[in-house]
């Protein structure tokens, strides 16, 4: 099995989290990059939603991911947030297939059951469980880039890419 690196996104108007893991046999699993894209409130939508598509667009091309990992939409509450929230979604996922790339969405859910084993972890149970498997000495900050990273870890999973833990 070649190296895999894997793109994974926490999608967000205001804050979009992003995470490249590499991914090699019988070695550990390496953070290539990890942070967000972080759009000015009170900005039009279309000019922030512009600046995600832009940042991903860049993230791809410099860090040449082979597959992108995205969280679904889940939100209960504010539909107008949820609306915002689909439309950075769907940046995203225009920006990776004008890459080519493979696309794979979690649900949030389906996230935390496979770092923790626990369908309601919190966020900080998540970034324990995302620095033990990248074999970090800190836990990563913040949480948007470490929820990127657990949905990287969770296609990893879902997909049988070998993991030395």
């Amino acid at each position: 099995m070649a190296t895999k690196r894997i793109l994974g996104i926490d999608p967000g108007t205001g804050i979009c989290g992003f995470g490249v893991v590499s991914f090699a046999p019988r070695m550990s699993p390496k953070i290539v990059t990890a942070g967000v894209v972080s759009t000015p409130p009170h900005t039009p939508i279309a000019d922030r939603l512009l600046d995600i598509y832009e940042s991903i667009n860049q993230i791809i091309d410099e860090t040449h991911p082979d597959e992108v990992s995205i969280e679904k939409l889940f939100f209960n509450q504010n539909i107008t947030t949820g609306i915002t929230v689909a439309e950075a979604r769907g940046v995203v996922l225009l920006s990776a297939k004008q890459h080519s790339l493979p696309i794979f969405e979690y649900t949030p859910l389906q996230i935390k059951q496979s770092l923790t084993g626990y369908g309601r972890a919190n966020k900080s149970q998540m970034q324990e469980m995302v620095r033990q498997y990248l074999h970090l000495e800190k836990i990563v900050k913040p949480d948007d880039a470490a929820d990127a990273l657990a949905a990287a870890i969770t296609h990893a999973m879902m997909t049988r890419i070998q993991l030395s833990l």
